[in-house]
């Protein structure tokens, strides 16, 4: 009876773990694509940000708009820099662009 009780008690430990160890699986497959993503949001979302912010003179909230109902960039947070005409972009924990404004060609993505 012990016996019984105990490989029942294993089982329902192995039925406990294996979604844990689904969830993990499809997180560890799936994350190289997922930062890809989120390299390219957060890339866009600076550009097209900092042209907004500084070509146009928006507020940054008004460009943050802009951008609802694309893919990914729901994510993306932004920052400004006033002083260097730039703006930050990231998805949190997994990736950060900047884009800056060059006089005379608008602008330019950063290299991070």
């Amino acid at each position: 009876m012990k016996r019984d009780v105990l490989n029942a008690i294993r089982g329902a430990r192995w039925l406990l773990w294996m979604p844990l160890a689904l969830i993990a699986f499809y997180v560890a497959i799936s994350w190289s694509g997922w930062q890809r993503h989120a390299e390219l949001a957060a890339g866009l979302g600076a550009r097209m940000t900092c042209s907004c912010r500084y070509v146009e003179g928006r507020a940054l909230p008004d460009c943050q708009g802009d951008l609802a109902g694309i893919d990914w960039m729901a994510l993306v947070r932004y920052s400004d820099d006033p002083e260097r005409k730039r703006v930050i972009a990231s998805v949190p924990l997994m990736a950060q662009r900047s884009a800056r404004l060059k006089d005379g060609f608008g602008c330019l993505p950063e290299r991070n």
